[in-house]
C-alpha cells in the first residue's frame, strides 16, 4: 500500500509498472518517497513562514498545505516529464530547464526553514537593531522638543539671573548706610544723620523693587516650567505612541534581512541540503539506467504514435480520393442534357419569381 502511494508520487504509470520486476517499482517508489517529503517539508517551511506574516496558526497551516500541495505536483511533474533515452546529454538538456525550476523551489523552502532554525541568532540581530531604532527614533523626537525645552530653560536662568544681580545691589546699598552710619564710609561721622536717611530710603526701595522682583520672575518661572513639564509630557507620549511600531519589527522581511546580517556559510549548507533534496529525485532518474518501465513506456509511446500517424495518413489519402472521385462525378454530370434543360427551367422560373416581387413591390410604393 505504502509503495503503490510512493509510485503514484513518482508520477509513474501504476499499470506499466505491475508488469516490471520488483526492483524496477522500489525504483520508483524511492523516487516518489523523495517526492512526497519534499513537499512535506515545503508545507513545513510555508507554514513558518506565513506565521510569522499572518500570525496565525490555522491561516498559516491552511495555507501551507496549499503550498506544499502546490510543490508536490510541480515535482511530480518534473519527474513524470524526464524521459530516459540512449545520450545522456540530451537527457541533461532536457531536464535542464526543469533543474532550475528545482534550484528555485529549493531556495523558496530553504529560506523559512533556514529562518527557524537560526531564530535565536535572528531575535538576537533583531534585538540590536530595535535598541538602535528606540535610540534614533527617541533622538528624532527630542529634536522637535529639544530646542523649546533649551529656550525655556535660558529665560529661567535669565529670571534667576536678575533676582541673583538685584539681591547684589541691595546688598551693596545695605552695606553702604550702615557704613555710612558706622562712620566707615561716605561723610564718615557716625550716627543716623541725613545722608544716612538718605541712602537707607534708597535701599528700602530697592529692597521692595526686589521683592517684587521675587515674585514676578517667580511666576515667570512657574510658568516656564509648566511649559517644560508639558513638552516633556509630549515627547514621552510620542514616544511610547511609536514604540509599538519598532517593537513590532520582526516581520519576514525583517528576518530574512537580519538572516543576512548572519555568518553565509551554515545558511549556504542548509541551501545545498534542500537543493540536494529536491534535485534528487531528477539525477536519480538521470543516472539510473534505462530499465524495462522506459523500455515499455518507450513502447507504448511509439506504439501510439505509429497510430495516430497511420490515422492521419488514412485521412488524408481519403481526403485526396474522395476530392478525386468528386471531380469525375461532377465533370460527368456537367455533360448531360437532361440536367442542362432542368437547371436551365429552374432558372427560369426563379428569375420570373424575381420580376413578380419586384412589380408588386413598386405598385405598392406608387
Amino acid at each position: 500500500m505504502l509503495q503503490r502511494f510512493f509510485i503514484f508520487c513518482s508520477g509513474a504509470d501504476t499499470d506499466l509498472l505491475e508488469q516490471c520486476s520488483p526492483g524496477e517499482r522500489t525504483k520508483y517508489a524511492g523516487i516518489g518517497a523523495t517526492v512526497f517529503f519534499t513537499a512535506v517539508m515545503a508545507t513545513i517551511a510555508a507554514s513558518y513562514a506565513l506565521y510569522t506574516v499572518f500570525d496565525t496558526y490555522y491561516t498559516a497551516i491552511f495555507f501551507g498545505v496549499i503550498w506544499g500541495l502546490l510543490i508536490f505536483n510541480l515535482d511530480r511533474f518534473i519527474v513524470s516529464t524526464i524521459k530516459k533515452s540512449d545520450n545522456f546529454f540530451d537527457e541533461l538538456i532536457q531536464a535542464s530547464p526543469r533543474i532550475a525550476l528545482a534550484i528555485i523551489i529549493a531556495i523558496v523552502i530553504a529560506k523559512p526553514l533556514e529562518l527557524k532554525i537560526f531564530e535565536k541568532e535572528i531575535n538576537q540581530v533583531l534585538l540590536e537593531e530595535k535598541n538602535t531604532m528606540t535610540l534614533e527614533n527617541q533622538n528624532q523626537l527630542a529634536l522637535q522638543y529639544t530646542p523649546s525645552i533649551e529656550a525655556l530653560n535660558g529665560e529661567i536662568a535669565t529670571l534667576k539671573q536678575e533676582v541673583v544681580d538685584k539681591e547684589t545691589e541691595v546688598n551693596a546699598l545695605y552695606e553702604t548706610y550702615i557704613a555710612e552710619a558706622e562712620g566707615r564710609k561716605g561723610t564718615e561721622i557716625i550716627g543716623k544723620g541725613p545722608v544716612y536717611k538718605e541712602k537707607r530710603e534708597k535701599h528700602d526701595a530697592e529692597l521692595t523693587a526686589l521683592q517684587q522682583l521675587r515674585a514676578d520672575n517667580a511666576a515667570r518661572i512657574e510658568a516656564a516650567e509648566a511649559q517644560i513639564a508639558q513638552l516633556s509630557d509630549q515627547y514621552q507620549t510620542r514616544v511610547a505612541d511609536t514604540q509599538p511600531v519598532i517593537d513590532g519589527f520582526d516581520g519576514l522581511m525583517a528576518r530574512v534581512n537580519a538572516l543576512g546580517k548572519l555568518p553565509w556559510l551554515p545558511s549556504f549548507f542548509i541551501f545545498l541540503l534542500f537543493l540536494a533534496i529536491e534535485t534528487s529525485p531528477i539525477f536519480a532518474k538521470l543516472l539510473s539506467p534505462k530499465g524495462a518501465y522506459d523500455l515499455k513506456l518507450a513502447e507504448q509511446e511509439g506504439a501510439v504514435k505509429t497510430w495516430v500517424t497511420q490515422q492521419k495518413t488514412q485521412r488524408e489519402v481519403l481526403v485526396t480520393t474522395d476530392r478525386e472521385v468528386n471531380n469525375r462525378v461532377y465533370a460527368d454530370i456537367a455533360e448531360e442534357q437532361e440536367l442542362y434543360d432542368y437547371k436551365r427551367k429552374k432558372a427560369r422560373e426563379l428569375m420570373q419569381m424575381q420580376a413578380d416581387a419586384f412589380y408588386k413591390k413598386q405598385k405598392s410604393v406608387l
